[in-house]
């Protein structure tokens, strides 16, 4: 898959986990950029590649049953979307669009978009995406 994808996709795994889990998925940050959301740790295992087909440092037998039927709701319901969709759908939604004020459209960015406004917004959405 792209890496603009994967960025997209680890992205909702996190905030439903949140949701769904009460607890986050990963610990790592994740920041608002002018394509989307974006973890910049994942980000640097992945520079200057197109596609990613593995990680060599994920390990998913780390997940618990719970976030692996996170992970994979998520798969299933966001899975067969294009990049640009998933972007396009992050940047109609509250956690990027309000990490994002002040800055223009296409202007880099590195804000936060935190673990709390991810919570708060998709905790408000029906959460049955199955």
């Amino acid at each position: 898959m792209t890496t603009w994808k994967l960025q997209k996709l680890v992205y909702y795994c996190q905030a439903w986990s949140l949701v769904w889990d009460d607890d986050v998925l990963f610990q790592e940050e994740i920041q608002a950029w002018a394509n989307g959301p974006v973890v910049p740790a994942l980000y640097e295992v992945h520079r200057g590649e197109y596609r990613v087909a593995t990680i060599q440092q994920g390990n998913p037998d780390v997940l618990t049953d719970s976030q692996r039927e996170t992970v994979d709701a998520v798969l299933d319901f966001y899975g067969n979307k294009s990049p640009q969709w998933l972007s396009d759908l992050t940047h109609m939604e509250d956690p990027w669009r309000k990490a994002r004020a002040g800055i223009r459209d296409g202007e880099r960015g590195t804000a936060r978009i935190t673990e709390e406004s991810l919570a708060e917004y998709y905790g408000s959405l029906q959460t049955d995406v199955s």
